[in-house]
């Protein structure tokens, strides 16, 4: 049995979702239809978000009418699950910086600063590197970018692969780190302790008596930020290529 916190669902299931391309528009603002779904949802189960972006820019996405995001979703996980609400209250959080330490983070991010100065791609704007509480994020084309320029570099990525490029030289590089390097979204990828994935988030949840665990992602592949929590056996993943996909196959399993 789940625990008393969630006892008013009917069916003691956990569906957590990623943000990005799975319940928005990447960086964009969830559809009314789709807000209204996970409404419903949550009638009947337990549902919660796994982003790897801050909690302030999930709530960007995702707040409804001024509604705090960690009140209209049971678990809230931000960065990961490095920053952890359940029931709208606080769990333990982690430090990147407190992990990797300053010196070392100082030798990584001059190297990565490096790297992007020299990156020859169309345009680049700004804010290359963000610094969060559990990981930092990369972006060689720079976060400041519009949504058309987003769309854009996504499309040149895959054919160049600049990205893919840029992680393996700095899996090579700072392989005595023990960072894990994550692409994700359309213009970035994550770098973060091992085990600091998504599935850092199930540590939260592991003792609720949940009987499944579904998890919709869209960057589920090898390299993806949602492969590792897709790929584990404690859920059940669903991988989706937009938040129309999602919407389906919800309302194919859930009503």
């Amino acid at each position: 049995m789940a625990t008393s916190t969630f006892s008013d669902r009917p069916r003691k299931i956990l569906v957590l979702f990623d943000v990005d391309g799975t319940l928005t528009p990447a960086r964009q603002a969830a559809s009314p239809e789709m807000i209204e779904l996970l409404k419903e949802l949550r009638k009947k189960v337990v549902i919660g978000f796994v982003g790897g972006s801050d909690l302030v820019k999930i709530s960007e996405q995702l707040a409804v009418s001024g509604e705090p995001v960690i009140n209209t979703f049971d678990y809230a996980f931000a960065e990961n699950g490095l920053t952890a609400f359940k029931a709208g209250k606080q769990l333990e959080s982690q430090s990147f910086i407190k992990y990797v330490g300053e010196e070392r983070y100082k030798v990584l991010v001059n190297f990565i600063l490096h790297y992007l100065a020299d990156i020859d791609i169309p345009i680049k704007r700004g804010t290359f590197v963000e610094f969060r509480n559990g990981m930092i994020n990369v972006s060689p084309i720079g976060r400041n970018a519009s949504i058309q320029e987003r769309i854009e570099f996504e499309q040149y990525d895959k054919q160049h692969g600049i990205r893919a490029a840029f992680v393996k030289v700095l899996k090579e590089k700072f392989a005595d780190y023990g960072l894990t390097f994550a692409i994700g979204g359309q213009i970035s990828f994550d770098v973060f302790p091992n085990g600091w994935d998504k599935t850092y988030a199930l540590r939260h949840v592991q003792d609720e008596g949940f009987e499944e665990i579904h998890f919709f992602g869209d960057k589920t592949y090898l390299g993806g930020n949602d492969y590792e929590i897709f790929t584990d056996e404690r859920t059940i993943g669903h991988s989706v290529q937009s938040p129309l996909d999602t919407a389906r196959i919800l309302k194919e399993l859930f009503f």
